[in-house]
């Protein structure tokens, strides 16, 4: 990558976290994807002041001969386009040259999720006996109450946590902010933690070490449980509750809160707001949920749906 490339990329970062408050995880993938792209043309002798829709089309058309997913190449063409969104408004550049460019779109496949006995399992693997288990306990019963993403759910300040044991404060993509409820469970397991974790940030300050500001603090360089322990973690328990790994990730948990809501009669709208999505269109791809329920009510309230000798 050229020094002109790198300049591009860093002012463009600097610009989202900045103006939009990038999360740091869609700055990074941000970053990788440009990399390659500066690549790319670099070895074709351009940069991407030079580049036009001509080769942009063709580096998307070689990432689809590499193999990449429909998602990643749409993931791709969104940064280059806002790259060159931010390099006309700069006045970099006199056009956007992947403006016009139709993406591949994205693949609406179903989101793997969980059954209720299955997460029953999970959540009784944490409350077993053993090192760090009312952490691990409040863990899995906030993550499943609240259906919040890993990263909101370990970067928890403790604050968040404080006052109203029914809600929690939670901070999500963009810097905004959303009040979840918790059930009595979550709010018992939370109760329980905080007091365990406050009693050692005590024992901590007395020791002379700093305390924490987050709720499920570390050592590490973060300074919160981090996304990878955690995802090491609840593979951990479904080994220990007799769950098949393959299926358990942190993001089951939040499917399966947003499905087991909407099979319980829940609104979409309403499953928008607490998983913080921007859009509904996000939301929607569990309306096969409400279409399997409608379905069933139909087959089982309207009269021409019924067996002839149920007809009395």
């Amino acid at each position: 990558m050229t020094p002109d490339a790198a300049r591009w990329i860093e002012a463009f970062l600097e610009a989202q976290a900045a103006e939009l408050d990038a999360a740091r995880n869609t700055l990074l993938a941000y970053g990788r994807d440009l990399k390659d792209f500066a690549g790319w043309l670099d070895r074709r002798g351009l940069g991407f002041e030079a580049a036009a829709r001509a080769e942009i089309e063709a580096y998307l058309v070689a990432c689809d001969a590499e193999g990449l997913s429909q998602a990643t190449r749409a993931r791709r063409l969104s940064a280059i386009r806002q790259l060159y969104r931010f390099a006309y408004e700069e006045g970099w550049r006199d056009d956007n040259p992947a403006q016009q460019i139709k993406g591949p779109g994205r693949a609406r496949r179903l989101p793997k999720t969980l059954s209720l006995t299955e997460v029953d399992r999970l959540l009784e693997a944490a409350a077993r006996p053993g090192r760090d288990t009312t952490r691990n306990t409040c863990l899995m019963q906030l993550l499943y109450a609240t259906g919040m993403r890993v990263s909101e759910l370990v970067s928890l300040p403790a604050a968040a946590a404080r006052g109203n044991p029914k809600m929690l404060l939670i901070r999500g993509k963009g810097g905004k902010e959303r009040m979840v409820p918790l059930s009595p469970p979550a709010g018992a397991a939370l109760a329980a933690w905080l007091a365990e974790r406050d009693a050692a940030q005590e024992a901590a300050r007395a020791e002379g070490r700093p305390a924490s500001a987050f709720l499920f603090p570390s050592r590490g360089k973060a300074g919160h449980l981090t996304r990878h322990r955690f995802y090491a973690l609840i593979k951990e328990l479904a080994v220990a509750g007799g769950v098949d790994p393959d299926k358990v990730t942190p993001h089951t948990l939040r499917h399966a809160f947003a499905t087991h809501l909407l099979q319980g009669g829940a609104d979409l709208r309403a499953i928008q707001t607490l998983l913080g999505h921007a859009d509904v269109s996000t939301t929607e791809i569990y309306t096969h949920v409400l279409d399997e329920r409608l379905r069933d009510l139909v087959l089982d309230h309207h009269p021409l749906a019924r067996d002839e000798g149920d007809a009395g």
